[in-house]
């Protein structure tokens, strides 16, 4: 699930991961098409998780990118979850659909069936909800745009720093 944004976010370095070797950024947030296929994908690391983590060692690239790939196996192992779950409920929110470790996985469902999950420590589902209807209407005003194709990346600088920002004040 390699799409065009998964480097970690602003913050400089590596958060700590609950229940993981070492360290790992605190949020990995994903689109997923209508065909499986991510859209859009980022990491992100809270201010607090940041500052605690520069003073101690650097993570290696190498380390860093294991862990975006099991972050990637686990928002992937989730798709079936929300396929289950999205027949049994009108609700676009799905809350918390899967635990791997101490790490959540909550899933917003969108009318045209774009899967939105977020792999997550455990924080208030209100602001999680406030983030994925954030990202949703970045998505929305996205699809509006006529030369963007539906399913395919989003590599739009403008998309990813809102989506940032949205990250920063409710994560």
């Amino acid at each position: 699930m390699n799409a065009t944004h998964s480097s970690s976010s602003s913050g400089g370095g590596s958060g700590t991961g609950s229940g993981l070797a070492g360290n790992t950024p605190t949020c990995y947030f994903v689109m997923i098409g209508t065909k499986d296929n991510p859209i859009y994908e980022a990491e992100f690391v809270s201010v607090s998780t940041a500052r605690s983590s520069s003073a101690g060692t650097a993570v290696s690239e190498a380390k860093r990118e294991e862990f975006r790939h099991l972050n990637q196996f686990i928002a992937h192992s989730a798709l079936d979850m929300i396929e289950d779950i999205q027949w049994g409920t009108n609700q676009m929110y799905l809350k918390s659909i899967d635990k791997f470790n101490e790490r959540f996985i909550s899933a917003y469902l969108t009318a045209g069936n774009i899967k939105m999950l977020l792999l997550h420590d455990a924080k208030s589902e209100d602001a999680i909800r406030n983030f994925f209807n954030d990202c949703y209407e970045l998505y929305i005003k996205t699809l509006l745009n006529p030369f963007y194709d539906p399913n395919s990346i989003i590599s739009s600088a403008g998309f990813d720093s809102k989506v940032r920002l949205s990250a920063k004040r409710y994560l």
